[in-house]
């Protein structure tokens, strides 16, 4: 078999902290990665009135989305999608989800035969009775076998949320395979010393454990607002861990149990994403008093995000953090949704509050009635 010839496709704070790692790691492996030159393809934008890519190629540093950080000199930054996919056999897809669909648009047709990609993309697809994870999306339209990365690697301090990761500061995450040597590839061209890699048959339950921790984190956002204790936010961070783990049981075939208590993907990435819930809701949605609408269109001046088309790239990728919490929100909207079509929102009690007190004008401070 020949070497693996590596594509990036996406380049914001995650994207060039993953690039920083698997440059190294390529170039440290060279029996088994083409490490001459790996693409890193960028929605081009300015910064001080010069493309991106110029910038990140010239200096090696993503001044934008992650400043500070030097990338292997083998990451060559490119807006031409095409390029990027070039002869390229192992493609990381790490970019805003509602970006996915014009990208594989794009990709289709030009992937070489036998390539494989993985997901570090967060989140799912909802559509009615439908969800269905990013990692089959790909695999699906592109014919190319889909793993995925997920876990605790959310740092909560400074702007860049992944520069714990890019600095080799310790931390872990999960990587689903389909195929075991896929599962043990992608773990040789991520894993350092400070970034540790676990691997498990079960690309459905990482991919899952990422987007439904998210409504968990909600719900522990509104303890903090609330000012309950930790007490309380340990109890809505049990009660959500059994929700996320009975739901993708229930509807996900070869999920496997142990993924939520063993692995970084579930339980680790769950403590990590409610721990800066504060930040997030605290002052923002419990402390405004203001109904989910109202602080929609202020965060985001009048824009909604209903829709994975409705802003541009570059507005997506303008706002900060903080600014997402109606995207936050949404998960909780889309999954009670498709609930609602399966007729199992009753099953769901935390989720379903979660929900109601975004969107119905429930008292947060009757989140926890009914929770067991």
């Amino acid at each position: 078999m020949g070497k693996e010839k590596v594509a990036i496709i996406g380049s914001g704070n995650w994207g060039s902290a993953i690039a920083s790692i698997a440059g190294k790691n390529a170039s440290r492996q060279p029996e088994l990665f083409d490490d001459s030159r790996i693409p890193m393809w960028v929605f081009e934008e300015e910064v001080n009135g010069r493309k991106l890519t110029e910038i990140i190629n010239e200096t090696k540093i993503n001044e934008k989305y992650l400043p500070g950080i030097t990338l292997p000199a083998n990451i060559y930054a490119t807006s031409d999608l095409d390029e990027a996919v070039h002869d390229a056999t192992a493609f990381i897809f790490v970019l805003p989800h509602q970006f996915l669909g014009k990208v594989i648009e794009q990709m289709k047709g030009k992937v070489a035969p036998g390539a494989k990609g993985i997901t570090l993309i967060k989140g799912v697809d909802v559509t009615a009775d439908e969800i269905r994870i990013f990692a089959d999306i790909i695999q699906k339209e592109l014919g190319i076998r889909c793993s995925a990365l997920s876990g605790a690697n959310i740092a909560d301090e400074g702007k860049f949320d992944r520069f714990t990761v890019a600095a080799e500061k310790f931390s872990e995450t999960t990587i689903g395979y389909r195929k075991k040597e896929d599962g043990e590839m992608w773990k040789k061209l991520f894993e350092t010393d400070a970034f540790r890699v676990q691997i498990v048959e079960d690309v459905a339950g990482v991919s899952l454990c990422g987007a439904l921790k998210n409504i968990v984190a909600v719900a522990a956002g509104f303890m903090d607002g609330l000012e309950w204790g930790d007490n309380a936010k340990a109890a809505i961070m049990r009660i959500g861990l059994l929700e996320m783990k009975q739901f993708c049981l229930e509807f996900f075939d070869d999920v496997k149990a142990e993924t939520f208590l063993q692995e970084s993907a579930g339980i680790a990435d769950l403590i990590t994403s409610c721990k800066p819930a504060k930040l997030l809701v605290k002052v923002a949605f419990v402390k405004a008093g203001k109904s989910f609408e109202d602080l929609e269109k202020e965060l985001l001046n009048g824009q909604k995000l209903q829709g994975v088309h409705t802003v541009s790239f570059f507005e997506y990728r303008k706002w900060p953090s903080v600014k997402l919490i109606p995207c936050v929100l949404r998960k909780a909207k889309d999954v009670h949704g498709f609930l609602k079509a399966k007729n199992r929102v009753e099953g769901y009690p935390l989720f379903a509050a979660v929900y109601e007190c975004a969107f119905k004008g429930r008292d947060i401070k009757t989140i926890t009635k009914h929770l067991d």
